[in-house]
């Protein structure tokens, strides 16, 4: 049953890739920059009144914007990925 748990956390983690964009433009951050009226407005609003006026670099509201202007690069890609097929190894050879 090893090669199932693999292939179930390969499988999330390249679902989880594949939906990123398209959560990340629904919930409002956009290339063109956060949607006026969405989820990602109000998290902005947020982020700025908590921080006196502005959003922290370096912030989730931040790097889900950075996420949902640029989309999810090779190297971010590529880590989860290799991440993914670590977490599947390392259950399915746990008990050896």
């Amino acid at each position: 049953m090893g090669g199932l748990g693999t292939a179930a956390t390969a499988g999330v983690a390249a679902g989880a890739l594949a939906a990123a964009p398209v959560v990340l433009s629904a919930a409002g951050f956009t290339a063109a920059g956060v949607a006026a009226g969405s989820v990602g407005a109000k998290l902005m609003s947020v982020a700025a009144l908590a921080n006196g006026g502005g959003v922290v670099a370096g912030s989730t509201v931040a790097v889900l914007q950075s996420v949902g202007a640029a989309g999810v690069s090779a190297t971010t890609s590529a880590a989860v990925a290799g991440a993914g097929a670590l977490m599947g190894w390392l259950s399915s050879e746990g008990g050896n």
